[in-house]
């Protein structure tokens, strides 16, 4: 008996060693993540004012770790990372900190993380995972992200983000009461869903989440951004106005709240709502630029800009959107470079041109910066070329026009290699819109006409990027355009309409539509949309169309009061 018991107590001394020394994070192990420190910089309203959020966790320092998850819903990775590292600095052993780390560098419904990133995440998690002083909650909030790391340089980020989304299911299953865990699980959802899936079931499922959350929990940085995600669709955007219009004052301190509120402006055509948020958001992302020392511009800046000169385009507001282009173009460097930043880069300056049909323009676009890394873009690279090949056939370049689309081509084939259906579609759509345009000029109007309606069918079918406020030119508008060129203005007024219901109040479709009803001989309807576009615009706006719309006017003299009110 005597033996046993000394036995027993050789044992659990064993044991307890061994725990002694499992739970001792080494100085190196924490310096081999290279995590980001130093100073909280924020650049909305001062006081870090970032929402509330309650996090049950075994870290002592129960304030900042709130401080970091609030952060971390708004997006704000980089100084949620520096929270989450200063916690590890005075906690080592807290293993919900290095899950909050983890958390920081996937950045879902963003852009894909790096590979450094992925090797930071996978040796945060792994401390994380051999911590044993965890509640088995915190454990299975580890095991969750850990799916996103696990074997990350050999299995596809889509299939790991769908591992992370039944991590976070088992998670609200196994503690129904856990809000953080609900919230973290309608993101999940929204990540997952898949974008060709029109009935938005896993948006619908994260939306019954977050608006069952959202009324006892009104200044939750998570629920009312991911709210907006969520219903970042046609059809789908009015539900989430009120949590857009609320989320930039729950947490003003972040340029992410400040900006993520236009998403859903956008998506319902309130184009001055939707610049007032970009202005705010472009401030506090150049000021936070300066304050962290960023050599050069911050990320989201460029986020903004491109939805800021989106908005300015269909208000008319022509001078300040080409300010904003001759902004961009000095430029010079960016901080991460980035999806995003690419699509900045791309995109403003083909919006311009396309948007005001400044064919010769776009014709001889260039690509700017030249020293950005442009075949790590291969999408955002083709819009340049996409621009160029429509700017060629309007200006009858037939040869240039054939050259950009095999350039096209080959950057569809590359999209095609790196197994990306998102991406590899959003290029197809414009390969068959620059088919149908091409076949268009060379004479062949019934090819031109099928093929455009293919065009136009595909981006039906599909859903935009987040990263994105709408298509370079939706493809139901240029099937408008090709109509009316056509001499077919009955069917070019149902393209228009159709365009008008997924993107509302978008110049260049009301004016089409306008101007094909007036061609098809319904003065009524055309000055309806007519009206429609006088009340939207800019009272600055010089856009030529102006000057046909008031023709218009003065030659269709107000009957009934029925155009009342239009000039």
């Amino acid at each position: 008996m005597r033996n046993g018991t000394c036995l027993i107590f050789l044992i659990s001394l064993i044991l307890g060693s061994c725990k002694g020394k499992n739970a001792a994070v080494s100085k190196e192990s924490i310096d081999s993540i290279h995590l980001k420190r130093g100073a909280l910089v924020s650049c909305g309203l001062p006081g870090n004012q970032f929402g509330t959020v309650e996090f049950e966790s075994s870290c002592k320092d129960k304030k900042q770790f709130d401080l970091a998850v609030e952060m971390l819903h708004s997006f704000e990775y980089d100084e949620a990372e520096k929270v989450f590292s200063k916690i590890i600095d005075e906690e080592p052993g807290c293993a919900m900190a290095y899950w909050g780390v983890a958390m920081c560098n996937y950045h879902p419904l963003w852009t894909a993380p790096s590979e450094p990133e992925l090797k930071k995440g996978a040796k945060a998690i792994g401390i994380a995972q051999r911590l044993p002083e965890k509640a088995k909650r915190e454990a299975d909030y580890i095991d969750a992200i850990a799916a996103i790391y696990k074997d990350w340089d050999k299995v596809d980020l889509r299939t790991r983000t769908l591992n992370f989304e039944k991590g976070m299911e088992k998670i609200v299953t196994a503690y129904p009461g856990d809000k953080e865990a609900a919230i973290f699980y309608a993101l999940a959802l929204d990540a997952a869903a898949d974008p060709s899936d029109k009935s938005f079931a896993n948006q619908k499922k994260a939306g019954a989440i977050l608006n069952a959350l959202y009324p006892n929990e009104p200044d939750h940085p998570g629920i009312a951004h991911y709210i907006i995600h969520t219903y970042d669709y046609p059809g789908l955007a009015v539900l989430a106005l009120p949590a857009a219009r609320k989320y930039a004052s729950v947490a003003p301190s972040s340029a992410h709240a400040l900006h993520m509120p236009s998403h859903i402006f956008t998506r319902l055509g309130l184009w001055d709502e939707c610049i007032r948020s970009n202005l705010a958001s472009i401030a506090a992302a150049q000021c936070y630029a300066e304050t962290a020392g960023i050599k050069g511009h911050w990320d989201e800046e460029l986020h903004g800009l491109d939805y800021l000169v989106y908005a300015y385009l269909q208000k008319g507001e022509n001078a300040l959107a080409r300010k904003e282009w001759d902004y961009l173009r000095s430029i010079r460097e960016v901080y991460p470079m980035n999806f995003k930043v690419a699509y900045a880069f791309a995109a403003i300056p083909a919006r311009y041109v396309l948007e005001n049909k400044l064919w010769k323009e776009a014709a001889t676009l260039q690509l700017y910066p030249m020293g950005l890394p442009w075949e790590k873009f291969p999408w955002q690279k083709a819009i340049y070329h996409f621009a160029r090949l429509l700017g060629s056939v309007h200006t009858g370049s037939m040869d240039s026009a054939r050259l950009e689309y095999k350039e096209l081509n080959r950057l569809h084939d590359t999209l095609v290699g790196q197994k990306d259906p998102y991406k590899t579609n959003q290029v197809l759509i414009q390969l068959k819109a620059s088919e149908a345009w091409v076949a268009f000029k060379e004479g062949r109007s019934a090819d031109a006409l099928k093929t455009m309606n293919m065009a136009a069918d595909l981006e039906d079918a599909t859903e935009k990027h987040p990263v994105t406020p709408g298509e370079i030119i939706p493809a139901k508008e240029l099937l408008g355009d090709l109509l009316l060129a056509m001499n077919k203005p009955d069917k070019a007024l149902e393209a228009y309409e159709a365009d008008l219901v997924k993107h509302p109040n978008r110049w260049n479709a009301l004016y089409g539509a306008g101007l094909a009803a007036e061609r098809s001989g319904n003065p009524e309807k055309a000055g309806g949309y007519y009206r429609q576009l006088l009340k939207m615009i800019s009272p600055n706006s010089t856009r030529p169309e102006l000057t046909a719309v008031r023709l218009f006017f003065k030659s269709n003299p107000v009957k009934n009061g029925f155009f009342g009110g239009a000039l």
